[in-house]
């Protein structure tokens, strides 16, 4: 069952940002960014208040993605990472992006806050970063 309102269209866009963001770094490393994205939609605190569909989240400036400014990101959505999407939207997630809202990709080691947020952990490239329940409750939703 879906944790967020997505039709057809949302999916394929959420598809674009996970491969834009991370195809790199596999399946699960796109579902972790999924997850990101999804859990962005669902919190309103923090950077995220009044994001309320993949649009929103996806197009937020500032402090959005960066991907959408990247031509790769235009490109068609693959029925792959649509069924990727498609996870994340059903409320599928995976440690260390169970309850992140940040990620990026360091040139080294993963700093131990990031923003003042704190390190959940790392998969592959990519360091994950996660409010506390006090900073954010909706994210701990399920």
């Amino acid at each position: 069952m879906a944790v967020i309102n997505a039709n057809s269209e949302d999916l394929k866009l959420l598809a674009r940002l996970i491969r834009a963001e991370a195809e790199g770094e596999g399946d699960l490393g796109m579902l972790m960014v999924g997850n990101v994205g999804v859990n962005r939609i669902r919190c309103n605190c923090l950077d995220f208040v009044g994001l309320r569909s993949v649009s929103d989240m996806v197009f937020q400036s500032p402090g959005g993605f960066e991907a959408p400014q990247k031509g790769y990101f235009y490109q068609r959505a693959r029925s792959s990472e649509i069924r990727l999407a498609r996870r994340c939207v059903n409320g599928e997630r995976h440690w260390p992006a169970t309850y992140a809202l940040w990620f990026f990709r360091p040139t080294g080691d993963c700093p131990p806050t990031w923003f003042n947020q704190q390190l959940s952990g790392r998969y592959k490239s990519h360091c994950f970063y996660s409010p506390t329940y006090d900073d954010c409750p909706g994210v701990y939703y399920g």
